[in-house]
């Protein structure tokens, strides 16, 4: 029923290429493809094959993301292995995602090659919030530290997000769907080639009456609405037969109501973000030297409010990164390719939070800002057929925190006997985020996070490749990790104190006093007869606290479950129906850094049909959490319950 491909190699320069590469992939459930020459794009930056890199990997293609019928891009990440999720609610709220128990804000998020990240959040990291499926085509996870090629915040992962490029002289899609509370789904694209010219645009409404972000169970009953629009667009103009230029944007804007203060209230938030792109691709020595030269802006405008105060604004922040790069590619033959960049990325944030009252003055805002400047290299060389090696290095220099040099290295065995044996090392570094040095609750002093991890894995083809089995072992260490420290109305702590205002308290601070340590395995499965599809994950992941001589030396690190688990199944019918089934469970997690706060296990059921009425329009529904579990994911915060929705789409 859901189809997605698990990956032990990808890549990424290709991004306006690769959707059509990948089309006919077939279904399987670990980190190698059933189709081993399909090239895909996320790890090196450049076309490889499958089973090229050695990483952890999984690919939702078009297909997945259909079948599906997920409205937001969150909920398609829980289905594979490795993701855990905490959210203040429902849709439109706080949401954070993390990578093999690594912190939110230690993953890079990419759309059509942009980094994505809010200098004025509290980590510097992306909220999965406003990220609704759109007209995406294609999503890509790849775990484990990824420094080298992503930048020094890749130490959980990487989330690539490919949206639709034309491959016909004129196409289109939409899909309109409705269902529980009011919810309502609109999405259209049109886009198309001529000549040297190829062009594609899309775009999203959604809104919901939403739940209570308060939860039921501790008096929530108010509902808080949700509304997105979003639009996004891509177009590429080749000048040459070697040379070309690409656009690419993304705008979206959102409202959504929350619950202040663990009580219902009539808080809302106003939330937009805006990503362009402009690059110059040209080759050179007969294709064997690539080249790219672009310029990535972002923009993110966070407000929220509350009708209820005299002064109804309570808070507003803007976050900007600009960000020039140059990203090269050598052939030195077919078994040896090297990968060379540079990257400069400006990054400012300003923020403020104004008193309820007219008579306080508005406070000026926090402000910063940071460069960082970056050049790496990575080689990959065959020496012999099946093994692939690679190796690279990284510098940044950070305008505040001088440079740093990092490393990975990895290699990938294929076996006639279709047997996939890989290995591979990396390390992550993440200077502070402005918020954390800035804000009001900034600490000048911070010191950069600091992580090294590896992982080994196997995966194994049996029966003409419809039955693959696989699992993976990782390990990682973070020290210098960054944590917020609250303070009490009486301590004596200067730190609890305004910088420069000894008389002045604050509600807390930032330092590094944590450490934390992961490991786990990843365990997958998949199934296919005639027919009748199944697959599985599950995942093992040990998070904890390892600062010494603390209180909470050894507990859970906050909000990630030790155990989850995915399963699905699918039918197709000759006559155009498809039925489908998919599971979910989750073990329990803590809320908090003490573990004081447990947050119970849960299992949701989902149902899913399709039924094409042409090979272009399709009819579908599904039915989620259909026994209407109520479960939290951060403690007090309330979740979906039972819902059904219903829709058309077309695709021509």
């Amino acid at each position: 029923m859901f189809k997605v491909i698990f990956r032990s190699s990808i890549c990424l320069a290709a991004v306006a290429a690769s959707s059509a590469a990948a089309a006919d992939e077939a279904t399987t459930a670990h980190a190698v493809a059933a189709d081993g020459d399909s090239i895909i794009v996320t790890a090196t930056r450049a076309p490889l094959t499958l089973d090229e890199v050695p990483s952890s990997i999984a690919v939702l293609d078009k297909e997945a993301i259909d079948r599906a019928q997920d409205i937001g891009v969150t909920e398609l990440l829980l289905r594979t292995p490795g993701i855990s999720i905490s959210r203040n609610g429902g849709y439109g709220t706080s949401t954070s995602l993390r990578i093999r128990g690594a912190e939110s804000e230690h993953s890079v998020v990419v759309i059509d090659g942009v980094k994505l990240n809010d200098p004025s959040s509290t980590g510097g990291g992306f909220n999965f919030t406003n990220l609704l499926a759109g007209d995406i085509s294609r999503i890509e996870v790849l775990r484990g530290p990824q420094s080298i090629l992503w930048g020094s915040q890749a130490i959980g992962g990487v989330v690539n997000v490919v949206t639709a490029s034309p491959e016909k002289s004129l196409e289109g899609s939409f899909d309109l769907e409705a269902g529980s509370r009011e919810t309502v789904n609109a999405r259209a694209a049109i886009g198309g080639r001529t000549g040297p010219l190829s062009w594609r645009i899309g775009g999203q409404r959604f809104t919901t009456e939403g739940i209570s972000s308060h939860a039921k169970a501790f008096g929530g009953v108010e509902r808080d609405g949700y509304r997105n629009h979003s639009v996004s667009g891509r177009a590429e103009l080749a000048l040459a037969d070697n040379v070309s230029v690409d656009v690419r944007g993304y705008y979206s804007s959102g409202r959504v109501e929350f619950d202040g203060f663990n009580v219902d209230s009539n808080d809302y938030g106003l939330n937009k973000e805006f990503v362009g792109y402009a690059g110059l691709n040209f080759d050179l020595a007969g294709g064997r030297f690539r080249n790219r030269v672009a310029y990535a802006y972002t923009d993110t405008n966070r407000d929220n409010f509350n009708p209820d105060r005299a002064r109804p604004q309570s808070f507003e922040a803007d976050g900007k990164n600009k960000r020039w790069e140059y990203q090269g590619s050598f052939d030195f033959t077919d078994r040896i390719t090297a990968i060379f960049g540079a990257e400069n990325e400006r990054s400012d944030f300003r923020s403020r939070s104004p008193a309820a009252s007219l008579a306080t003055p508005l406070p000026a805002f926090a402000r910063g800002k940071a460069e960082l400047t970056s050049v790496y290299g990575q080689l990959s060389v065959e020496p012999v057929d099946g093994l692939t090696l690679n190796g690279g290095v990284r510098y940044d220099d950070h305008d505040s925190f001088g440079s740093q040099t990092l490393f990975a290295a990895g290699g990938v065995w294929r076996l006639s006997t279709g047997t996939v044996l890989r290995a591979s090392y990396g390390e992550g570094f993440k200077a502070p985020s402005l918020y954390q040095q800035f804000s009001e609750y900034g600490n000048v002093g911070l010191d950069p996070e600091e992580a090294h991890g590896w992982e080994a894995g196997i995966e194994q083809y049996l029966f003409d490749r419809k039955f693959v089995v696989g699992a993976t072992w990782f390990d990682r260490k973070t020290k210098n990790q960054i944590i917020y420290n609250s303070c009490s109305s009486t301590t004596t702590n200067p730190m609890c104190f305004v910088p420069g205002d000894p008389t002045t308290r604050r509600f807390g601070y930032y330092s590094n006093v944590a450490r934390s340590e992961a490991h786990g395995v990843e365990a997958t499965a998949a199934l296919t007869l005639g027919a009748l599809k199944l697959d599985g994950n599950y995942s093992w992941i040990v998070a904890e606290d390892r600062s010494p001589g603390t209180a909470n030396f050894g507990k859970w690190l906050p909000r990630r479950p030790r155990n989850t688990a995915n399963a699905s199944a699918s039918y197709g019918f000759d006559f155009g129906l498809e039925l489908g089934a998919a599971v979910r469970w989750s073990g329990k997690s803590y809320d908090n850094a003490s573990n004081a706060q447990r947050l119970d296990d849960y299992t949701l059921v989902d149902l899913r049909a399709e039924f094409a009425l042409s090979d272009e329009v399709k009819l579908f529904a599904r039915a989620e959490n259909i026994f209407d579990e109520q479960y939290m994911t951060a403690f007090r915060y309330g979740s979906l319950g039972r819902s059904i929705y219903a829709g058309i789409r077309g695709r021509f």
